[in-house]
């Protein structure tokens, strides 16, 4: 094993191997961020839409929840990146697909398309939408229902109800969760690598295919999305305790 391998020259953009997978790590951290950002709006507002009493409303939610969750991560990232150009007006497609500036200027900057970044970030945040919806709905839906019953009789309207007494019981029920889905959308991050984007993974493949170093390359890729994904538990688990509803989930994790 020779571990020096990352402190050479790499063939191009005045890197070293280790600069390589710090770029990696970025765009990596950058496409999950994003994409969960997405995935937290969107998601709980389906979430809600699943618990109201308006139908349509339940009906619509159940719909994106079923459609995003049961078709393959990857063939979704397909659809968007292949697939989206071609339906669009012609002259949008086209810009995405050739006109669309490459990311040469930004912080470690990458041989690949603002659309193939963006496509990465709509793919995974809209999927990973349906499951933080089901997070949501089930921490609503956990809540005792005579909250509701209380805040109704007090004269809240049902907006009302779900701002201050769902939704902040809710998301504090969800916290561990969340956090599953959070690591679940760092990891699914890889698949962007196939339509181009140089996130930890694809950078670790190309150092691979540079230097023959296979083991060196991809154990690195490993320990870093292992010390990534330990710092984000051990965060949230701090978050969680200090969040804690008193006499709720102290109890259920004393069990």
């Amino acid at each position: 094993m020779d571990w020096n391998v990352f402190l050479e020259q790499a063939p191009s953009g005045g890197k070293t191997y280790l600069g390589w997978l710090a770029s990696g790590l970025f765009w990596t951290m950058a496409v999950s961020l994003c994409a969960w950002a997405i995935a937290s709006v969107v998601g709980c507002v389906v979430g809600v839409a699943r618990t109201t009493p308006l139908a349509w409303a339940r009906l619509l939610g159940t719909c994106y929840v079923e459609l995003f969750r049961n078709i393959p991560l990857l063939v979704q990232m397909f659809l968007w990146y292949f697939v989206m150009p071609e339906v669009i007006p012609t002259a949008w497609g086209d810009w995405l697909k050739q006109d669309m500036p490459y990311l040469l200027t930004l912080p470690f900057a990458a041989q690949f398309s603002l659309w193939e970044f963006t496509a990465a970030v709509l793919c995974l945040g809209l999927y990973t939408a349906s499951r933080v919806a089901e997070q949501v709905r089930s921490g609503i839906e956990s809540a005792p229902q005579g909250q509701t019953s209380a805040g109704l009789a007090m004269g809240l309207t049902l907006p009302q109800v779900y701002r201050y007494v769902k939704l902040p019981m809710a998301f504090r029920i969800v916290i561990p969760p969340m956090t599953s889905e959070f690591l679940t959308i760092f990891k699914n991050s890889s698949t962007a690598l196939t339509i181009g984007v140089l996130e930890l993974t694809a950078q670790s493949r190309q150092i691979s295919e540079y230097t023959f170093k296979t083991f060196e390359a991809f154990t690195a890729a490993t320990l870093i999305y292992i010390v990534v994904t330990m710092t984000v538990i051990f965060s949230m688990r701090a978050l969680e305790r200090r969040v804690a509803v008193p006499g709720f989930i102290a109890q259920a994790s004393g069990r």
